[in-house]
């Protein structure tokens, strides 16, 4: 759930192990966030522990460049100066980021690759909630790709790139499809039986925001 929305149950972040640091070096710290955790605080004192809170504590200079939902685990980026948070914030606005993400759906998807098109919009007697609607929806596009089956289980691990950046544009458009993610709450199936949300941001490359001609790329594997 993104922050600042109402909520369905009271804020349990995970426990702090430590960061899990995938990238440092003088310009900036990308943190595999866990599943749980806000990215920046909340209204009230409740609400106070955050990604950003807790990179602080060892880079006090942080600066947070981009944000994942709250119970979505992966690739969180932080700059550490002014500087080079502008520029970086500049490459998501101008779309010179690419952005992939591992879902594990309910189902078993036949096809092995394709494209979602199917537009957004804000489902007010339901917020948070969001749906996809031709009428009142913003373009919204997803290209998906099978990585594997559990034909057990019936369940289907995917690839997801967004081609486009809408509000739980990825949990809305699975389930449009037919295969919600498993384990979310607003959009799943017998959600309250998972632990977590299977949605992890795995991917990211973009150009290095303080190195001129040099392409940040940067993987973590989700570990469901």
């Amino acid at each position: 759930m993104a922050e600042g929305l109402a909520r369905l149950s009271a804020y349990q972040p995970p426990a702090d192990a430590g960061l899990d640091i995938v990238l440092q070096d003088e310009h900036l710290v990308v943190l595999n966030k866990p599943a749980g955790l806000l990215s920046v605080p909340g209204r009230g004192a409740e609400l106070a522990d955050c990604a950003l809170l807790r990179v602080r504590r060892k880079f006090p200079q942080a600066l947070l460049v981009h944000r994942l939902d709250e119970a979505t685990s992966g690739l969180l980026l932080f700059a550490l100066n002014p500087a080079v948070q502008k520029a970086a914030s500049w490459a998501f606005e101008l779309r010179q980021v690419k952005k992939k993400y591992t879902a594990r759906v309910h189902g078993m998807i036949r096809e092995d690759e394709g494209m979602i098109d199917a537009p957004i919009a804000k489902d007010w007697p339901r917020r948070p909630m969001h749906v996809v609607d031709p009428i009142q929806g913003k373009s919204a596009t997803t290209a998906w790709r099978v990585t594997s089956r559990d034909w057990q289980l019936s369940q289907t691990l995917v690839q997801l790139e967004p081609q486009t950046g809408r509000t739980h544009q990825l949990r809305v458009h699975l389930q449009h499809i037919g295969h919600p993610i498993i384990g979310d709450r607003l959009y799943g199936l017998n959600a309250e039986t998972e632990p977590r949300l299977m949605l992890h941001a795995s991917g990211l490359q973009m150009p290095h925001p303080a190195k001129p001609d040099a392409v940040l790329e940067l993987q973590k594997t989700a570990d469901f």
